[in-house]
């Protein structure tokens, strides 16, 4: 009889110790799973989808890392397709928005100067493009362009007025222009003269990474750094 009392004392302990160790080592609460990457999408043209380059030396790649090694957890969707209007990007937007990014980058409208398309027309569609995004509530840094010179002063100013007038619409963040830095420098261009090589990619990267970095941590949910 004792020896059944003893064997039955003996397992209540060690359940009662295994319950003591599940309490020690599992926190009060479900643990959470691990946060997902935040999806950015960048919509735009041979600037955005790395024309001439190797994928990991493209914007998209590169702003990816940049960003990763700021401790974001990001993954950037290369939306670039090489000789893209903005009536082409607000074209396949809702293709791209299958993706369900959390944020955009919205890089559009080098293509539409070089072909000196009617200005009003460029505004319309970057108009509509930034109207679906804040539709679907997708937080939007918007890349401004320069029409080119040769163009006349009457079209550059109807050009170059449509990003910051955007921009204040909406009330997104504007980087007033994509190629800071790089444009019209031979050292950070390949032989076209209007595609960066990867040393011009990288000072792209360098200066729309704080615009970017800045609506990421505004973004209401989530672990996103760290």
């Amino acid at each position: 009889m004792r020896h059944r009392l003893f064997n039955a004392g003996a397992k209540a302990a060690a359940a009662a110790g295994l319950a003591l160790l599940a309490l020690v080592a599992v926190p009060e609460g479900r643990p959470a799973a691990a946060a997902e990457p935040v999806r950015i999408l960048a919509l735009g043209d041979s600037l955005t989808a790395g024309y001439g380059l190797p994928e990991q030396d493209g914007f998209t790649a590169r702003l990816q890392r940049a960003l990763r090694d700021k401790g974001y957890q990001a993954d950037v969707i290369n939306a670039g397709v090489s000789g893209d209007t903005t009536a082409g990007g607000r074209a396949r937007l809702e293709w791209a928005l299958a993706d369900q990014p959390q944020l955009a980058v919205v890089a559009l409208g080098a293509n539409d100067g070089l072909r000196g398309i009617d200005p009003a027309s460029t505004r319309e569609n970057l108009d509509a493009i930034l109207a679906t995004l804040k539709e679907r509530e997708v937080p939007t840094l918007l890349a401004g362009m320069y029409a080119p010179p040769n163009l006349g002063r009457d079209y550059g100013e109807r050009f170059n007025a449509i990003y910051p007038e955007l921009a204040a619409k909406y009330d997104v963040p504007l980087y007033p222009f994509f190629l800071e830095g790089v444009a019209l420098d031979r050292k950070l261009n390949q032989e076209d003269g209007m595609h960066p090589n990867a040393q011009g990619v990288a000072i792209m990267v360098d200066g729309i990474l704080p615009h970017l970095t800045g609506l990421l941590d505004d973004l209401p949910r989530r672990d996103v750094k760290g």
